[in-house]
């Protein structure tokens, strides 16, 4: 999601202007939600430095560009003969695209637009776990679950309770999946909604498998209607580890910021960013290791000076940023530990500007901000 980019703060009105975007359903109409100017400690950010260090890493590839795909999201699936793949969603042709992990090299195109399975109208999150991936599709008011690799439809949920969904985070169960996707319904108007109507920003699905078939049922949404209200939603991921669930907030004026809450919805009381996002706080990340340690990667989103930040995994403490040689207005990212041909310390991929992907080396970045691996 990419909004005109600024520091100052507009009237209300001007507010308003900004937030636009297309859905075909709506909640009730309803006053908009305008904050109130907020100090900094209201907030609940941690003590930050403005800025860290800023390193400039080249991009080990990018993959073909083709601006009408409008490509928004990305992950990676390993396959049991050898495949690595990239995953990307392309809002505008209604498919999924899929590049080799190591080169970038395009290798199938699939889905075609549509309501039925296999098809999509404007694909936004995607998340692969196991041999299944996860879309997210906003104008179908969906996710759509498909087997790798052959992109089998297994199935469709979330029809009759997502409004605008966009992002979403997966974690596995002992008999299955949660699913978490975030809705960014609107005003009539499209402008937010007032705080008592922001308490379903977030739906959690339970999905299970009985025999060969799959169930999802919506067992919680939630959503702050105090400090930790999430005015403009759309990335998402968790530490089922520590039981975080980083929730990017998008209002770039009196926001800008990564709120904390927890696998059951909790708000935390706790912001990550405050005074490190310049633009939109976007694509969030993991690099998490076994012992507990780790940096989460989060995308400050601008078409000017795209920057990701990292932070510490437990504390939140800033630790630094980098940017591309070429990646800008960057919406989704993935992490992939995994050594790969081409990647032997994993990799790490993020949008290039609604038309690609791009690749980073995971060891370079590490290196660069100075900071341990995994063991």
């Amino acid at each position: 999601m990419t909004l005109t980019q600024g520091f100052a703060r507009p009237a209300a009105v001007a507010l308003l202007c900004l937030l636009s975007a297309c859905a075909q359903r709506q909640v009730a109409a309803a006053p908009a939600f305008v904050p109130h100017e907020l100090e900094q400690d209201e907030l609940g950010d941690a003590p930050l430095p403005l800025f860290a260090g800023l390193h400039t890493i080249p991009e080990r590839w990018l993959s073909e560009r083709d601006e009408a795909d409008n490509v928004d999201s990305l992950a990676t699936w390993h396959g049991p003969n050898g495949e690595h793949w990239l995953l990307a969603t392309a809002k505008e042709t209604d498919r999924l695209l899929v590049y080799d992990a190591g080169t970038g090299k395009p290798l199938h195109k699939f889905g075609t637009s549509g309501s039925g399975p296999g098809q999509f109208d404007r694909p936004n999150g995607i998340s692969v776990i196991d041999d299944l991936v996860f879309v997210v599709e906003r104008d179908n008011h969906r996710v759509q679950v498909l087997r790798l690799p052959d992109f089998e439809p297994l199935l469709r949920f979330g029809a009759g309770d997502l409004i605008k969904p966009y992002g979403l985070w997966v974690q596995p169960t002992a008999d299955g999946y949660r699913v978490y996707v975030t809705d960014n319904y609107e005003n009539p108007d499209e402008s937010i909604p007032p705080p008592d109507q922001l308490d379903r920003r977030v739906k959690r699905y339970q999905l299970s498998r009985e025999a060969d078939a799959w169930t999802a049922t919506l067992d919680l949404q939630f959503g702050d209607t105090g400090r930790g209200a999430l005015l403009i939603v759309e990335s998402i991921w968790g530490d089922a580890a520590s039981g975080q669930l980083l929730i990017a907030d998008e209002e770039q004026y009196q926001q800008r910021n990564i709120k904390v809450y927890d696998l059951d919805g909790r708000y935390s009381g706790h912001n990550i960013g405050g005074g490190v996002f310049r633009d939109q706080p976007e694509g969030i990340a993991l690099y998490a290791c076994e012992d507990d340690s780790g940096y989460w990667f989060a995308t400050d989103q601008s078409k000017q000076h795209n920057v990701f930040h990292l932070f510490d995994r437990n504390s939140h403490e800033y630790l630094g940023s980098f940017e591309g040689a070429v990646t800008l207005n960057t919406d989704g990212v993935w992490l992939d530990r995994r050594p790969q041909p081409g990647f032997s310390q994993g990799a790490f991929y993020a949008v290039h500007n609604d038309g690609n992907a791009a690749a980073f080396d995971l060891g370079e970045i590490l290196s660069a901000l100075e900071l341990k691996r995994c063991d």
